[in-house]
């Protein structure tokens, strides 16, 4: 063996676990590999098969990772002899005999993970047998414990998990040092954390049509194995729609079980069994209550298949077709899972508390454990979310002690009402934390498993998915979701960029956060063109994050492009691309009925990006030698309902073209807040103006022609304090047919309280006369946020001051929701809190007109009261008037899909409106609100003293001062 080199200084590396890896010459006495030698792997004969095939894949990583891979040596002999470098030993306590030979001879302490569940110690022994100098020791609890040691220090040393899977390039190495200390890793949080491939056509069955004839069997799940065990994972339901885990490839559940991935089934296809065999090896109908015996048969059968392996049985049942059950009743259903578990303790000869079970409350399943299913303690209850990301239960106070626990199904993909999303990532990364957060500080951490489509394009958020379900201790504080994207891009692309990699991504949450690709074709169009220039607003943070995304791109190597495109830059250029598609379509709409001349210019525009969304398909299906071909031709643009487009082909949105006009009179005006246009309409009134305007908001009007021509224009004002930008200039069609002029008022010059300006648009003999309304007001310094245009607009995390009580307080979630950030109460294992007890978020307010009837206008997180012990409620109350408390989750249970629900699903929050009940008078005012449960998040407040427009997003936040 090489001798060790003299120990200096360490150096981490920045991978996402804790590092003993080190890369620089005189960092430690104990190497591992260079460019002329890797270590040999000792495993022995007596262990568990999949500790040595992935041994076999370590060894191939340090050949990625220095060009000279190591060896994997099996060997029956407790006193191996080896001719290497160096070593690494590894194994299973209790079943390697290496490993056990180490303990009983005292040179390996295994105590700490001796009898824990997938958990490891690693450290350097001296001398762990004659002729060996030193060894790197891995000793597994069990046998995924040995398997997770060694994928940890694939990824420590320059493998990500990701390597097949998104091509993340390897970071080569000149020289692999340890630290003989080695650590201690823990068992994982969530005792069984998988993914659910489903709803595979038209992407993954195409890509599997191309790459392995079609055929879901074991050559292609080695893939899917292989990231879910490099993923710290364990479980598994496979791809399910016309498809047979066990009977598409007899070798599959052999394999799954050497590799070491537990296998389960979806949510209705109980006992091992496939909706696919339901169809057609059942005998008789899928029907518990007509055909009882044949299906206890079928279970039978289901039971005995798999009987050797690792398996996650699902009981229960629903409807043929993953559909609700016509005949099943609480009680036949509780019949039904005492007859599977009966078959279970016959068939597997083990008691049923060793026996993994779970049964998925999904939909209307839930109805029967709500009208009293007794559900065994033996059998996990899988509670799942809205198909939307929104956790409709958690365990309650009478739940948490059951014997298997409680677990999440979650969703990344989806397809139903209100509308199908299974074309691109449009996951917000911090609300999968604080959703998660949510259920495992309530107990939910028996089992984890993310719905994730065809696997890919979701790669980023089944990533952190799966880190925080294997240590979420690591990812507990509301900044975790951006700690968790630097160091995922500082480990799979380069340090330099994981800070704005990191913003980049926040970012994209928030914007896709505010609506779904597919629910975009909703008419009206989402984003609104006339008030508060939201849909122009939205597209330039597009187009902003668009550019920041390939300056990154361009910043970095060409071997870590590839990776980059795919789970950053691509999934940023296809959504802003539809994004903007919607938004001309919606501008084309505008423009017609406005007759501008440039109506069909934005009509080409729209028709240029459509065919735009289909050149960036393409690409994505042809770089990296079309590796990756059919994996984003799901529909996504044309939606009408929940489902698909027909023939599963985008639909070009309708945009219209405006005929050749012989007007005589080219002048068109427009302005903002408004549809109407000179000349149809011949008397326009701009919203007003004033010293307090939120920051982000300006006044405008746009000079446009409104036929083929060439004339000159001029902009005149009767108040000398009120100027605009472009105040003459030409317009031509073809050419620049359209001009914005911005109105600037000089406050110094203007008149105290409310005057009156007129605006001349003239041309020729014609001219537009518009009204602008001035209104001075002035507020003290100090005052909070000030009242514009009848409407004071505050993001949540903005308050004045923020109480603590009773060891209650409140945090910032950064980049939730629509806008900024959410607000919430924390901890979330606090109990329901009141307004005479519980803290309040203070905002100082100031008014400058009398509303008689005003509203308090609450933007909230889309959770749902996933404690019906606990509805979700908040309070408010206006200059220390009574608390009134406010209940405003949908008292119908999601899965029944009411218009509130859909409403929420679709806009990504509730919106609570209430009446104040009272005048408020001009002047400061004080507005508190508390948060009475922890499933509370606080977006965005509104006061409406009359102004309030209705939009996705609100008004802009107003001015504070």
């Amino acid at each position: 063996m090489r001798s060790p080199s003299i120990l200096s200084t360490a150096l981490a590396v920045a991978a996402l676990g804790q590092c003993q890896m080190l890369f620089e010459p005189g960092s430690s006495d104990y190497q591992l590999a260079d460019d002329t030698f890797a270590p040999t792997i000792l495993v022995s004969g007596n262990e568990a098969p999949g500790v040595a095939r992935a041994a076999g894949d370590l060894a191939a990583d340090f050949g990625r990772v220095v060009g000279q891979e190591g060896t994997v040596a099996v060997t029956n002999s407790s006193s191996p002899e080896v001719d290497s470098e160096s070593v690494i030993i590894v194994g299973t306590i209790g079943r390697s005999s290496l490993i056990d030979v180490l303990v009983s001879d005292g040179k390996l302490d295994v105590s700490e993970a001796e009898g824990q569940w997938e958990s490891y110690v690693t450290r350097v022994v001296e001398e762990p047998f004659e002729g060996i100098s030193w060894a790197y020791v891995i000793a597994g609890s069990d046998r995924r414990g040995a398997i997770y040691g060694l994928y940890d220090i694939s990824e420590q040393i320059g493998v990500s998990p990701w390597y097949y899977w998104a091509d993340v390039a390897i970071k080569t190495k000149t020289g692999i040092w340890v630290e003989p200390e080695g650590k201690y890793q823990k068992p994982p949080s969530v005792k069984y954390r998988g993914l659910f491939i489903n709803d595979e056509n038209p992407a993954l069955l195409g890509w599997v049509g191309e790459n392995f004839n079609g055929v879901f069997g074991a050559d292609f799940y080695k893939l899917v194995f292989e990231l879910i065990l490099r993923l710290k994972g364990n479980y598994l339901w496979p791809a399910m729609w016309g498809k047979s885990f066990y009977t598409n490839d007899p070798a599959s559940g052999g394999t799954a079980h050497e590799w070491g991935v537990v296998m389960g089934t979806s949510h209705h296809e109980p006992m091992a069994r496939s909706e696919r065999e339901q169809q057609t090896l059942l005998e008789g109908n899928w029907d518990w209550t007509t055909n009882r015996e044949g299906i206890q048969t079928f279970f039978r059968e289901g039971i005995e298949r798999a009987k050797d392996w690792d398996t996650m049985w699902t009981m229960g049942m629903r409807g043929s077709g993953d559909v609700a059950s016509p005949t099943l009743t609480a009680e036949t259903l509780e019949d039904l899972i005492t007859v599977q578990q009966t078959l279970l303790s016959e068939g597997l000869g083990r008691n049923l508390s060793d026996i993994p079970q779970t049964w998925v409350l999904y939909k209307e399943v839930s109805d029967y454990y709500v009208a009293g299913l007794e559900v065994p303690d033996t059998v996990t209850l899988l509670w799942t979310d809205d198909n939307s990301g929104n956790i409709i239960r958690v365990p309650i106070a009478n739940e948490t002690d059951r014997l298997a626990g409680a677990g999440v199904y979650y969703h990344f993909d989806y397809v139903g009402a209100p509308r199908s999303y299974k074309w691109i990532n449009t996951v917000q990364l911090v609300k999968t934390w604080e959703q998660m957060h949510l259920a495992y500080n309530r107990n939910a951490r028996q089992i984890w498993i993310a719905n994730v489509g065809d696997l890919k394009p979701l790669e980023v958020p089944l990533a952190q998915f799966m880190d925080m379900a294997y240590d979420f201790d690591r990812w507990t504080t509301p900044e975790s979701t951006t700690e968790w994207l630097t160091r995922w891009a500082g480990a799979g692309f380069d340090a330099s960029v994981a800070d704005e990699t990191a913003a980049i991504l926040n970012e994209y949450g928030v914007l896709v956060g505010r609506r779904k690709y597919e629910l975009l074709s909703n008419s009206p169009f989402a984003f609104s063109t006339i008030h508060y220039d939201e849909a122009e607003r939205n597209l330039a943070q597009w187009t902003d994050l668009l550019d920041r995304a390939q300056a990154v791109y361009d910043s970095l190597a060409e071997d870590r492009q590839v990776s980059f495109w795919q789970t950053v830059l691509h999934p940023i250029m296809a959504g802003k691309t539809v994004v903007d598609l919607y938004t001309k379509a919606a501008v084309n709409a505008l423009y017609l009925s406005q007759a501008r001349a440039s109506t069909n210019v934005v009509a080409q525009q729209a028709r240029d990006l459509f065919a735009q969304d289909a050149e960036i398909t393409d690409r994505y299906h042809t770089e990296n030698g079309g590796k990756w071909n059919h994996f984003v031709n799901q529909a996504h643009i044309g939606y009408t309902t929940w489902s698909d487009p027909p023939n599963n082909t985008n639909i070009m949105p309708t945009v219209r073209s405006i005929a050749a006009s012989c007007r005589t009179n080219p002048l068109g005006v427009a302005i903002q807040g408004t549809t109407s246009a000179f000349p149809e309409s011949t008397s326009l009134r701009l919203r007003s103006v004033d010293p307090y305007m939120p920051p982000t908001e300006s006044r405008w009007l746009e000079v446009f022609a409104r036929r083929n021509a060439t004339f000159a224009y001029s902009i005149s004002s009767n108040a000398s304090y009120v100027t605009v930008s472009n105040d003459e200039g030409r317009l031509s069609f073809p050419g620049e047919s359209d001009v914005r002029s911005i109105i600037s008022v000089d406050w110094d010059s203007a008149p105290d309280g409310l005057s009156y300006a007129q605006l001349t648009v003239s041309s020729g003999a014609t001219s537009a006369q518009l009204l602008l309304p001035v209104n001075k007001t002035s507020v003290p310094e100090g005052s909070g946020f000030v009242e514009s245009n009848g409407v004071i607009a505050i993001d949540a995390a903005h308050f004045t001051s923020s109480e603590s009580a009773n060891g209650v307080s409140y945090v910032e979630i950064p980049h939730y929701g629509r806008t900024l950030s959410g607000v919430k109460a924390w901890p979330v294992t606090i109990g329901s809190q009141t307004p005479g007890s519980g803290p309040a978020l203070r905002y100082s307010v100031y008014t400058t007109t009398t509303s008689s009837a005003p509203r308090l206008i609450v933007s909230l997180g889309a959770s749902h009261n996933h404690d019906p012990t606990r509805p979700l409620a908040y309070a408010y109350s206006l200059d220390g008037a009574d608390p009134v408390t406010v209940r405003y989750v949908a008292t119908l249970p999601p899965h029944r899909e009411g218009p509130d629900w859909s409403r929420a699903v679709v806009a990504n929050g509730w919106t609570s409106t209430v009446s104040l009940g009272r005048t408020v008078s001009p002047g400061a005012h004080e507005l508190s609100i508390w948060l009475l449960e922890p499933g509370v998040v606080l977006q965005k407040i509104a006061l409406d003293l009359g102004g309030y427009r209705e939009t996705a997003l609100g008004p802009p936040e107003s001015r504070n001062v």
